[in-house]
């Protein structure tokens, strides 16, 4: 059957110089959740305006699930304004306060909590306090056997101690890139010599069942209690980035989830997130139908 698996937080619009793209972190995850296979479900909020209209329109267009994406008549829908540079790299300018820093605690989605088998959640939609405490309270009621993913995204000023300590105390799961974990690290006042050790910190600091650290086209460091896994990761032709975290992210919470040994685990979120990034928007339809075809037709080196 499939798992039902939630991602909790921002909904909103990647404004590049040359387009628009739907997007937001949990956003992402969720749709490349539904492409491995599983039950991808957004739960955000959006604003009664025409970027809200289209946000719901686009993934219904996805076959993504959005009956639990809220919907606010007093505040917009949110937009980040993205700039690449000549690697693919993203640089965001992030619009605030828009609609998901209201995110409302309500009876649907206490029931959406109760029947999700995994949860995705970042830090960037803790900004608020409001919405802080809707997603801990979501997190707080999910079933004992859920599992939790926290999946860091520092992005400008919009994150704390507080929110990153609370974050993984409530996690199963914590995920982050190689960028992100020496500042975790200066905030949490812990020396920061390499990555193994310190994902063997976290680990312990955190009762954590996983710590996954990605390094971009260099693959990613997978570290649990009583086994580490590096990856290589996989060379391919640079589309753009964003995104690409977000697919790793899903694909190892599937693998996870199908109870996949941690290589494995390793492998398939490095072919599906080097498959975002050499397609144009974090969310790319496969090609043919079938994610195995497009990760097929990449020529990874």
């Amino acid at each position: 059957m499939k798992k039902k698996i939630v991602g909790l937080g921002e909904v909103l619009w990647d404004v590049f110089p040359d387009r628009s793209c739907l997007g937001g972190a949990p956003t992402n995850f969720a749709y490349i959740t539904s492409v491995m296979g599983d039950a991808g479900i957004v739960a955000s909020r959006v604003g009664e305006d025409s970027f809200g209209a289209e946000a719901l329109l686009r993934m219904n267009e996805l076959g993504l699930d959005s009956s639990a994406v809220q919907k606010d008549a007093a505040h917009r829908t949110g937009t980040v304004n993205v700039e690449l540079d000549a690697a693919g790299q993203a640089r965001f300018e992030i619009a605030h306060p828009v609609a998901w820093d209201f995110l409302e605690w309500t009876p649907a989605w206490q029931l959406l909590a109760r029947q999700s088998d995994a949860v995705c959640f970042g830090s960037l939609a803790q900004r608020s306090e409001q919405s802080r405490v809707t997603i801990q309270r979501f997190l707080s009621v999910t079933r004992p056997e859920a599992i939790k993913i926290f999946d860091v995204n520092l992005r400008q000023s919009f994150y704390s101690l507080d929110v990153l300590a609370e974050s993984m105390n409530l996690a199963d799961i914590v995920k982050l890139n190689e960028e992100e974990l020496p500042k975790i690290m200066n905030l949490l006042g812990v020396p920061h010599k390499e990555e193994r050790s310190a994902a063997s910190y976290l680990l312990r600091a955190y009762d954590l069942k996983l710590v996954c650290i990605t390094r971009g086209g260099r693959g990613s460091l997978l570290v649990q209690a009583d086994r580490v896994h590096e990856h290589p990761g996989f060379r391919v032709q640079v589309a753009d980035t964003v995104g690409s975290g977000d697919a790793f992210t899903a694909a190892l919470v599937h693998e996870y989830l199908a109870g996949s040994a941690l290589d494995r685990m390793s492998e398939v979120a490095n072919q599906v997130g080097a498959w975002v990034t050499s397609e144009l928007g974090a969310m790319p339809v496969p090609k043919h139908g079938s994610l195995a075809g497009s990760l097929a037709e990449i020529q990874f080196q």
